[in-house]
């Protein structure tokens, strides 16, 4: 497929997970919605090129990893699994109910196609590196994936991981940050201020880019170069906004887990589907 086709394929499925995303929120009435929106994009070409993975066979052991770090953008990610095939389009709308198989943050041991129980913010890259290396050590080629937020990096704990994979050499490791300038009390800069993060992990050893993380195109052309990358984990910063795409959510401040009015989320869904339908028509 040429790069054209790709960019527009992709561009299409980032707001197919954007509308069911918001369509799982819907149902529920609150959530998650601004930290979800940032890493659509970045699922979208995850999922619709980069990974290898069986939605028949969620556990298979040569697949990709991913460890959504951030895990309480979950339904984002419920949203890609149910599109690409690991469960019906039904079980979106269990989102956050008793006896769901799709919590608030995201579960392995109920939820298929998730390989990492997340939610507790500064851990996801410890096993993100363990998965890494355990499967390095199993004699596996397969890449590990994880997601930070930028909230998230003001713990300690990221910033032993970071000294850790690089002497290790971990280069089938990619992470991301989220770098959307947001977190649950306000704005990053406000609250402690993470300045140039893919200058600091660099510093720490890490192949470092730092793109805009709207951008399917430069997503996809990231990873390829960390994936290229030999003998170093490779750190990809987003420049994202906090609820990007969604009309009652993007552009304020208190917008990390929200309830909204009905007719709120139908302009949202009504602006998502235009813009799908504006993608389908390019592809």
């Amino acid at each position: 497929m040429e790069k054209k086709q790709l960019v527009e394929k992709l561009s299409v499925f980032a707001e197919e997970i954007r509308l069911e995303t918001l369509e799982e929120f819907a149902a529920l009435g609150f959530g998650h919605v601004g930290g979800a929106m940032s890493v659509v994009e970045t699922l979208a070409v995850l999922y619709g090129h980069e990974m290898k993975y069986d939605p028949k066979n969620p556990r298979w052991p040569d697949r990709d990893w991913l460890v959504l770090s951030k895990g309480h953008a979950g339904p984002a990610l419920y949203a890609t699994l149910s599109l690409k095939g690991f469960f019906s389009r039904e079980m979106l709308f269990t989102l956050n109910r008793g006896g769901t198989k799709l919590p608030s943050h995201c579960d392995r041991n109920l939820t298929p196609g998730v390989d990492m129980t997340t939610g507790s913010l500064g851990q996801g890259i410890s096993t993100a590196i363990g998965a890494a290396l355990g499967n390095r050590m199993d004699g596996r080629d397969n890449y590990t994936y994880f997601i930070l937020g930028d909230g998230e990096c003001n713990e300690g704990q990221v910033w032993e991981g970071a000294l850790f994979a690089p002497q290790h050499n971990l280069d089938h490791l990619i992470g991301f940050v989220d770098y959307n300038g947001q977190q649950l009390d306000g704005y990053t800069k406000d609250i402690l201020d993470l300045g140039d993060i893919a200058a600091k992990f660099r510093e720490f050893g890490w192949f470092a880019q730092e793109i805009d993380g709207h951008s399917v195109e430069a997503i996809l052309d990231a990873v390829e170069a960390a994936k290229k990358n030999r003998g170093a984990p490779s750190m990809i910063v987003l420049r994202t906004k906090k609820g990007h795409g969604c009309t009652f959510a993007e552009g304020i401040e208190a917008n990390h887990h929200i309830a909204f009015k009905p007719e709120q989320m139908e302009k949202a869904l009504a602006c998502t589907r235009t813009r799908l339908a504006s993608a389908e028509r390019a592809n």
